[in-house]
């Protein structure tokens, strides 16, 4: 299995995201520009430019008009994704850490950092209306002083699911922004959550060294898959009954150490029997963000050396596993 390397970021990679037809990857990185790439071959298409601080968080909406990006430069904008023009600006008073659109594209959330003596916050936006109009909603975190890492819409929009630093996942309701359940189920930080593609699960990614499955509805954990590094990133296959875990060894120490030996390889588990199946080998620094195609048949890696790695599986990976695969 040859990846496709695709190197169009000069610093590490904070996010990746498929469109719905799993034709296009969409990449943001700790540079200003988000960049978006033909999935099947790595051809980059081109590039987003307008923020001026590390682009966290990218999101495209289900027809692949439209693009939410979130910065540290305390914005978010929404770009036209076909001509790379960019369509309106939000102005935050924190860092942008996460975004994401709504199922129908009528909404989108941004979540702000907690710094200089703000709350971190979940705004909510109607994409109907300007954005000097303001958010229609502010859900302050669970804690003013823990800051949340990611959040998700859930099912129908009925809830919002958030991660924080200090190992809680909670859901909150975006009509009345009250907490609606809160659990604590990692010792360290959750740094990533990841729904499954029907939406009945999710995934956490968290510095405790393990990533653990979710009941999307009762925050019950199904699932624990142990590694012996910090995880930053997991995804749920769509086709088969397989997880993958990505981190590695902090970056900090990562001049220090042998590739190797920092432990950078994509994990694979089974979802159900929790078991180690291989492992995928290539970066150069930890693994800050996976996904596999909407289809199954691949997936896309990102990582602190600035890759973009796309891994288009083997026949004989599928012809190994037949007994696993998902039935739709």
């Amino acid at each position: 299995m040859r990846p496709i390397l695709l190197k169009g970021h000069e610093r590490a990679i904070t996010m990746l995201k498929y469109d719905r037809d799993g034709d296009l990857i969409f990449t943001s990185s700790k540079a200003a520009f988000p960049c978006v790439w033909y999935a099947d071959t790595g051809e980059r298409l081109g590039s987003y430019h307008g923020h001026t601080g590390t682009v966290w968080g990218v999101d495209v909406n289900y027809d692949t008009t439209r693009l939410i990006s979130g910065s540290a430069d305390m914005s978010a904008k929404l770009w036209d994704v076909e001509l790379g023009r960019e369509i309106s600006h939000y102005t935050h008073r924190t860092p942008v850490r996460s975004v994401g659109f709504s199922e129908g594209d009528k909404y989108m959330f941004t979540v702000t950092d907690q710094v200089m003596g703000l709350a971190p916050t979940i705004l909510i936006w109607d994409l109907g209306s300007k954005p000097s109009a303001g958010p229609i909603r502010e859900i302050v975190g669970p804690s003013s002083n823990v800051k949340i890492n990611q959040a998700v819409w859930g099912p129908l929009n009925k809830t919002i699911i958030s991660c924080a630093e200090d190992g809680t996942i909670t859901t909150w309701n975006p009509e009345t922004g009250e907490k609606v359940n809160q659990i604590q189920p990692h010792g360290k930080s959750v740094n990533r959550i990841t729904l499954s593609k029907d939406q009945l699960t999710f995934i956490t990614a968290s510095s405790d060294c393990t990533a653990k499955l979710f009941d999307t509805f009762t925050l019950e954990c199904k699932k624990t898959y142990e590694t012996d590094r910090p995880v930053n990133a997991s995804a749920i296959s769509p086709l088969m009954e397989h997880v993958i875990l990505g981190g590695g060894q902090e970056a900090g120490d990562v001049t220090k150490t042998h590739s190797k030996v920092g432990h950078f390889q994509t994990r694979f588990y089974h979802k159900i029997f929790q078991n180690e199946l291989g492992t995928v080998k290539g970066h150069f620094g930890p693994i800050h963000t996976l996904s596999f195609s909407p289809d199954g048949k691949s997936f896309a890696s990102g990582s602190e050396d600035g890759y973009v790695r796309i891994h288009h599986l083997d026949p004989n990976y599928f012809d190994t596993f037949t007994d696993d695969a998902i039935q739709y």
